[in-house]
């Protein structure tokens, strides 16, 4: 199956050591973004996948796409052109000191691209799966309507639509973020909801807002899970990940996925992250790369946490790991990834 996935690749600048942002004089350079980090996962699981984006014909453009063709993504549908290339400044946190990123992404060449240079007949021919995330919309108005164009388009066609609700507060309201992602919800087939997507994109509540405590809601996950299927009836299956965190570094991880009305739950795993960044998107490449391969949906959803907590371990953007290493992971049962 060839998968499809849409959105920004940025410059990421990160602090060395633990320093602050405010402290540094030096950053260390690679790229990622919620779209691009999913093709790379998927590349590396060896799915056909292709990313779409739009990068400035510039060193530091050509830069980001030759770092996710080296992975074997294939780029050939990129667009080029525009000014800058988004970053994004991330400072690792330490023990209660919390992660923090700053974006720097206004009038990047995808956020100033205008709708009609998206041809989506070309874009999406033989494509079988189409993947975005929340924050895709959120870039500009232009790319909301890029994307509520593309999800038609898949409608027709029935091309199947996966989206990571994945909302990002320092980009959108969360009023602006349910006035656009309720509407496109109603061409989405599988969605991933996670703690406070819920609420914030859908106004369906499923988490408090205690991040210690996120496995112990899990009745109310499910009921938030089962409130998107009745919302949304095109949408037949939810995904979410669960979690207790109890520092930046330490806390437990589990999955849980809803399908045609039956929950199946992933073991939960004790972790000890080196870096958390990029994690959400490899549970969504894991799902992908499950349903382009016909798993089970108990194997689907231990596969797609299995990633997820891979990814903890592995620094920068993009989860670098193979189908045998997640599987290796997952069949050992061994979920004390802290050892």
């Amino acid at each position: 199956m060839k998968i499809l996935t849409f959105g920004e690749i940025m410059l990421r600048l990160k602090t060395p050591e633990h320093l602050r942002i405010i402290q540094s004089q030096n950053f260390e350079a690679s790229y990622g973004g919620a779209e691009a980090n999913v093709a790379v996962s998927l590349a590396m699981l060896e799915d056909k996948v292709s990313f779409l984006t739009k990068v400035p014909d510039n060193p530091v453009g050509m830069s980001a796409l030759k770092e996710i063709r080296g992975y074997g993504v294939n780029t050939d549908l990129v667009l080029k052109g525009g000014k800058r290339l988004g970053i994004y400044y991330f400072e690792k946190g330490s023990n209660i000191r919390q992660t923090n990123v700053v974006y720097d992404r206004e009038y990047s060449a995808l956020s100033m691209a205008e709708p009609e240079e998206f041809c989506w007949e070309n874009l999406l021919r033989d494509v079988d799966i189409f993947y975005f995330s929340g924050v895709t919309p959120a870039i500009s108005e232009n790319i909301e309507i890029a994307v509520t164009e593309a999800l038609k388009y898949c409608k027709e066609h029935k091309i199947q639509v996966v989206c990571d609700l994945n909302y990002r507060g320092k980009m959108w309201s969360t009023e602006k973020a349910r006035s656009v992602m309720k509407k496109l919800m109603h061409y989405v087939d599988l969605c991933i909801a996670n703690d406070e997507d819920f609420e914030a994109t859908l106004g369906i509540h499923a988490f408090d807002g205690d991040m210690a405590h996120g496995i112990d809601q899990i009745e109310t996950y499910k009921k938030g899970m089962e409130e998107i299927i009745k919302q949304y009836p095109n949408c037949k299956a939810v995904a979410s990940v669960l979690r207790n965190i109890y520092s930046v570094e330490d806390g437990q991880w589990m999955g849980i996925y809803l399908c045609d009305g039956k929950f199946y739950e992933s073991p939960i795993h004790t972790v000890h992250s080196l870096e958390a960044v990029g994690a959400g998107d490899a549970f969504a490449a894991g799902l992908l790369h499950a349903l382009a391969n016909n798993f089970s949906p108990q194997k689907l959803i231990d596969f797609s946490i299995t990633a997820s907590v891979i990814k903890l371990m592995v620094q920068h953007d993009f989860n670098v790991v193979s189908e045998a290493e997640i599987l290796k992971v997952m069949k050992s049962k061994d979920v004390n990834l802290s050892r």
